[in-house]
């Protein structure tokens, strides 16, 4: 039987791969992905992934085809870059949105990698510094990985299991994001800190410090009636008859 060659596309990581250890394949800062097949439509359309909530995990693990990469390895940012890219290769850069009642196209191709300031980087570590504004803690924190969104989500829904109406799942990525408190690294003070001494006020500045600097795609986007939007990735993303609002 002849072995079928599907195209390929090099993606660029928003992090230019700065994040990982030097010896992991992603520090080239670029990963390898196949265009969409059927396969991945019948994914895409796996009740089970649905609804377990990992449909978008299986379809990048399938897309990707760099050796040794995993979607699990990449840091959110660098993930949502792949999903664009996937996307575009899939179904086009057309992506239907209905806003206000009226249906807008966005354009996936013109959304580009955001710059970041590279020297908040120590090359080869996902670990960085910040001194909150208010209560002058120290943190040290990562970017989370697509693992650490799985492990938050894991518990976030034990949480809800326990307290239906539970919604803690700010304090959970937060609590997964802060690696250490005024130099301490323990689990045990990072959790009990962000329970119970994160001011709020400092919690929305770090919050904000994140946003800016960690690197990621732009998902902001203009219309043709100059209106600036947030572009939102899901599973109708792959799907736009399923009907997408922003």
């Amino acid at each position: 039987m002849s072995e079928f060659k599907f195209p390929t596309e090099t993606v660029d990581l928003p992090s230019k791969g700065l994040v990982y250890p030097k010896e992991h394949i992603l520090r080239s800062g670029k990963v390898e992905v196949k265009y969409m097949t059927a396969k991945e439509e019948d994914i895409l359309t796996n009740s089970a992934y649905i609804k377990n909530g990992t449909v978008i995990d299986k379809l990048i693990d399938s897309v990707i085809v760099t050796e040794g990469v995993n979607q699990k390895d990449l840091i959110v940012g660098d993930k949502n870059a792949v999903m664009i890219a996937t996307r575009i290769l899939g179904y086009g850069a057309d992506y239907k949105v209905m806003i206000s009642g009226e249906e807008h196209t966005i354009d996936l191709g013109q959304i580009e990698n955001k710059e970041f300031d590279v020297s908040l980087i120590t090359e080869g570590q996902n670990e960085f510094s910040f001194k909150l504004p208010h209560s002058k803690v120290d943190l040290t924190y990562k970017i989370l990985t697509g693992n650490d969104e799985n492990s938050i989500n894991r518990e976030v829904q034990g949480l809800k299991k326990l307290d239906k109406n539970s919604s803690a799942e700010l304090s959970t990525r937060m609590k997964y994001m802060i690696l250490s408190v005024n130099g301490d690294s323990e689990k045990k003070t990072v959790r009990e800190f962000v329970d119970n001494g994160f001011l709020a006020r400092d919690a929305r500045a770090f919050r904000d410090h994140i946003k800016t600097t960690s690197p990621d795609v732009d998902l902001s986007y203009v219309l043709d009636n100059g209106k600036e939007v947030e572009v939102s990735i899901g599973l109708n993303f792959f799907w736009p008859e399923l009907g997408n609002s922003l």
